[in-house]
């Protein structure tokens, strides 16, 4: 499919608007589209579910002193989007700055409900690696932690309970391209418990203090469970000011802490789910290549 010639300069077209409109929730749900914005995450889109990506807009001031990417990678991304036979814009720096104050000279637009049915593809693995995270509402973390479970390669990643809208643009940004890669679920408490004693998997809050009923384990003292690592395991992170409530620790399997050696206080979501996924998966992988 070609690129479209005619340099897109008008800030107030009809087009320009509906693109900027995708910013707020309910524009996306009612015209069924999102936005993706920068080349990291366009390019991930593009390789990895091209057939949810509908249009892409590319800046044609590249070259420009300030251009926060040059045209010649530009250039890859729109041959990229057009071998996929999906309609690439040209458009000024300040079309630009209109649809999104984040593109970095590249935006797509993409199929909401497209990527939303691939996203709620439960994968069928026998012993699933599980990131979930319980309220997480700020979309910073929420990229974040998506992309460590992407990272340590979990199977999948479930928001569970009221957390933010994973199409936000912030939450699509901190992902860099890590939301095109993994199924990412929203689900209720239930339904995530459900799903988790459904696949037989073992349940680790991830919490400081644990319940009378649970007490924390360290995590050094989990990676040394090698019957648990072997198995299917989901790991579930509390919200950012709150952490877990005793009801849901309660549900679970074990707690584990993870220990600090130093004087901070704490750790925050987005460190805690880097640290403590990537230890396990690291174990994970140490159990399998000493068991062949």
């Amino acid at each position: 499919m070609p690129i479209e010639q005619q340099v897109m300069s008008n800030v107030r077209a009809e087009r320009v608007r509906r693109v900027a409109e995708l910013a707020n929730r309910k524009h996306r749900e009612k015209n069924s589209q999102f936005l993706i914005e920068g080349p990291q995450a366009v390019r991930e889109a593009l390789t990895w579910q091209p057939q949810i990506v509908r249009d892409v807009y590319v800046s044609a001031d590249g070259d420009e002193p300030d251009s926060p990417i040059s045209t010649a990678t530009l250039g890859k991304l729109a041959a990229q989007a057009m071998r996929e036979n999906i309609y690439v814009h040209k458009m000024t720096r300040d079309v630009e700055h209109k649809m999104s104050k984040d593109a970095q000279g590249i935006i797509a637009v993409a199929d909401l409900r497209a990527c939303r049915e691939r996203l709620e593809r439960v994968p069928q693995t026998p012993h699933p690696f599980i990131a979930a995270f319980w309220q997480v509402r700020d979309p910073g973390n929420a990229g974040t932690v998506i992309r460590s479970a992407d990272a340590a390669g979990c199977d999948m990643v479930i928001l569970v309970g009221d957390c933010v809208d994973v199409f936000k643009p912030k939450v699509i940004r901190s992902t860099t391209g890590s939301l095109f890669h993994l199924p990412v679920l929203t689900l209720s408490e239930d339904e995530f418990f459900e799903l988790c004693h459904e696949k037989k998997t073992s349940i680790i809050a991830a919490d400081v203090y644990g319940t009378q009923k649970l007490p924390p384990v360290s995590l050094p003292e989990l990676e040394r469970d090698r019957q648990l690592l072997a198995g299917g395991k989901a790991v579930l992170f509390g919200n950012e000011a709150r952490g877990l409530e005793t009801g849901l620790l309660d549900e679970c399997d074990m707690v584990v802490s993870i220990p600090i050696y130093g004087k901070a206080e704490s750790l925050n979501l987005a460190t805690s789910a880097s640290v403590m996924l990537m230890s396990i998966a690291m174990s994970s992988r140490v159990e399998t290549m000493e068991s062949r």
